[in-house]
């Protein structure tokens, strides 16, 4: 066996995901397609205010309707017992406890049935009578005054040096607003659930980002031990954010399975993902910034408002970026939150980072523009060496080779500074550009490895942990990790996850997944090299004869690995740069996006095709929030109004012109074991702000509110 620092033959290296076969072939299995006999089909009856009491509910004509099992309601469904606050807080869940209503879309009922159609058709028959309904408070920018402060976010606020002296001393100010709607995720799979009782024992088949959060969650609303639980989740059609939580659907499809004896499936329909299963909150952001006339930053305030629910606080953290993007001696940052009667907001892709960087990044090019500087320039000119907020030297950085590989490949050169001066026929063009970044994050995992022989001497290698593919290729990755990392090919291993039984590893967010289960995987690898080596085991054919001669022909360890000593007085960021062209049609004001070029600087690349898959996902979803998503709310009744793809639009095809990523090569020993930073959300960050810049410079219209409309630019005097 070659040593595990030589062992990098497939690590970087573009291979095809493993699960490719399985899912284009329709072999993969998601929460809703395992095969359970007896089954029965659960459909969540909503409200229909979004706040008061229920006065009464008649579920008498659900009752008797054909195939009806049970109807559960807040007067029949048994108590939960109260559970430790955790990271999956219940304070969102609606388990049909009490008569309380707290936002328009909350589950208020369940009927279960024999078919999925008769379950559908009976919840309609359920009649609700609601009281003390009063008046919901459901605009953010009328209800600011009531903002406050988060007691539960330590870092709400921030400061250091003094921004009324910094903005005394600047010679160039901007001073501006700039909102983001609230955006609901939509993966392609809904929230899903089949809940299955056996002997006092519960499987939940669930589309998670979190298989051993729901596990823990269940067994303490379920009040039976974790060992009873087990939850299974081998794909996930999509995460972004919004399976990170445990939600109602899943506790009360088990519930359910409880009360009538048999399995219950529970799927979400495309409406019920608004409202009952969270979404980014809407955002109001200041951003003031203090320049002298070389550019120089004296100043930069970032306060942020974001809503949240009457029942749970959720902050978005926009300005936590503007705390370590730029040098500056004055920074001072606050977040305030508004309540509203809505549904829980909840993480979407980049959360904080996303609006945050549109915010931070569109005033910065104002800034360029009001002097007459390059936008690059500037960024350049207030370059960060180390964390402006903590001081800290960064683990790695290779911003500025991004700006300049990003701007090369762009051609960024050719910008004119003038708006609105290029055109070609009836269009206008623009160029724009923003920084992109992103924490790194890690936590606790671990991992099985056994290695075994086939008859002909062939080793094999299974490794196993409770994780979860979130589509983004984390089958793939821990496959090639745990092939070099013992000197095997990838034909030689086998990489399984998302089941509960399994050693446990962490949620699947904030970019962490990569560096916390693949670092564990990479300390199976080491320990089990290890340990091999005491019995004399050097190469392939050592190992093989060494399983050959054990009882049952395997060797087996578990290891873990959390963040330790190696990432201690350093601040780990992944960085990019993001360079956009935009055409608007000066009659239509249609804008369109044809190319998007940006460099990234995130550590160790492990897969370059899956990275770059990855990247291209953020960057799409960074066009719809730039000029297309946005969820509609009735003023009066709180009632999701778009909630459909028919209406809420995210981006096709037809939408996405070329998008050229390039990654920096970029070495990192503190970050974690393996050096790698995350990709997962970065993708989406600064592209907004990119966009938004590109318009301005196209029309010399400067759209501070998303999504960017053809509204927004028809009439201008620039188009």
């Amino acid at each position: 066996m070659t040593t595990v620092e030589n062992a990098r033959d497939t690590v970087g290296m573009p291979m095809d995901r493993v699960d490719g076969r399985l899912k284009v072939t329709g072999g993969a299995r998601y929460a809703a397609e395992f095969p359970v006999a007896n089954l029965a089909y659960a459909v969540i009856v909503q409200s229909t205010v979004p706040t008061g009491r229920i006065a009464a509910i008649d579920t008498t004509a659900a009752s008797r309707a054909p195939g009806v099992i049970r109807v559960m309601t807040h007067h029949n469904t048994p108590k939960v017992p109260a559970v430790k606050p955790s990271f999956l807080s219940t304070n969102a869940l609606s388990l049909l406890q009490n008569d309380r209503v707290n936002y328009n879309g909350q589950p208020i009922a369940v009927v279960v049935a024999d078919t999925f159609e008769r379950a559908t058709d009976a919840a309609s028959l359920v009649r609700v009578r609601y009281a003390d309904t009063g008046t919901p408070t459901l605009d953010l920018e009328a209800a600011k005054d009531t903002a406050y402060k988060p007691t539960k976010d330590r870092s709400a606020d921030s400061a250091h040096g003094s921004v009324a002296g910094g903005l005394a001393a600047a010679e160039v100010k901007v001073d501006a607003h700039y909102t983001t709607p609230i955006e609901n995720h939509n993966p392609m799979e809904p929230h899903a659930t089949t809940a299955v009782w056996e002997n006092g024992n519960l499987t939940v088949y669930d589309a998670t980002q979190y298989v051993m959060g729901v596990r823990d969650m269940l067994s303490q609303l379920m009040g039976v031990d974790p060992t009873k639980v087990r939850v299974i989740s081998h794909f996930v059609g999509g995460g972004f954010g919004c399976k990170g939580l445990m939600w109602s659907q899943v506790p009360l499809a088990a519930m359910a399975a409880r009360a009538v004896h048999r399995p219950v499936k529970l799927v979400l329909t495309r409406r019920q993902m608004y409202g009952p299963v969270g979404a980014r909150p809407q955002t109001s952001q200041h951003v003031v910034l203090g320049a002298k006339r070389d550019g120089t930053l004296t100043a930069v305030q970032h306060d942020s408002v974001s809503h949240t629910s009457r029942y749970e606080d959720y902050t978005e953290t926009c300005a936590a970026v503007t705390r370590m993007l730029y040098a500056c001696p004055n920074i001072e940052t606050t977040h305030r939150l508004v309540k509203l009667d809505l549904g829980a907001p909840t993480f979407q892709r980049a959360p904080g980072e996303a609006p945050g960087t549109f915010a931070l990044e569109s005033a910065m090019d104002e800034l360029a523009h009001a002097l007459a500087m390059d936008p690059v320039e500037l960024r350049l000119k207030n370059y960060a060496e180390q964390d402006p907020d903590s001081g800290r030297p960064w683990s790695s950085k290779s911003l500025r080779e991004c700006y300049r590989v990003g701007a090369e490949r762009f051609g960024w050169a050719k910008r004119s500074r003038e708006p609105g001066t290029v055109r070609e026929g009836d269009v206008s063009i623009g160029y724009g550009m923003a920084s992109a970044t992103y924490p790194s994050f890690r936590m606790p995992a671990s991992v099985s490895l056994r290695l075994s022989a086939d008859n002909d001497g062939t080793v094999r290698a299974l490794v196993q942990t409770s994780s979860q593919d979130l589509g983004t290729g984390t089958y793939t990755i821990m496959t090639q990790l745990a092939a070099d990392g013992l000197g095997l090919t990838p034909q030689q291993v086998r990489f399984e996850l998302g089941d509960s039984r399994m050693p446990p590893s962490p949620v699947s967010g904030g970019s962490m997944t990569a560096a916390s289960t693949g670092s564990a995987v990479d300390a199976a690898c080491r320990e089990a090299r290890k340990q091999l080596a005491t019995q004399g085991v050097t190469n392939e054919a050592s190992l093989a004869a060494f399983l050959a001669r054990r009882p049952d022909r395997s060797f087996t360890v578990t290891a873990s690995s959390a963040p330790g000593k190696e990432s201690e007085g350093y601040s780990s960021h992944a960085f990019g740069a993001v360079f956009a062209e935009v055409r608007v049609d000066r009659e239509l004001g249609e804008i369109r996006v044809p190319r998007i070029v940006a460099a990234y600087g995130a550590g160790r690349i492990l897969n370059a095709k899956t990275a770059r898959s990855q990247v291209q996902g953020g960057i799409t979803w960074g066009i719809g929030m730039a000029l297309q998503e946005e969820t509609l709310v009735d003023p009066r009744m709180g009632r999701y109004v778009n909630a459909d793809l028919a209406e809420y639009h995210v981006p096709v095809n037809a939408d996405i012109g070329m998008l050229d990523v390039t990654f920096i090569e970029e070495v990192d020993d503190h970050v974690n074991p393996i050096g790698v930073k995350g990709i997962g959300e970065i993708g989406i960050t600064g592209v907004a702000g990119a966009i938004a810049n590109a318009v301005f410079n196209a029309t010399g219209v400067r759209v501070r509110d998303l999504p960017i409309t053809l509204d927004d630019v028809l009439g201008s005097a620039r188009v």
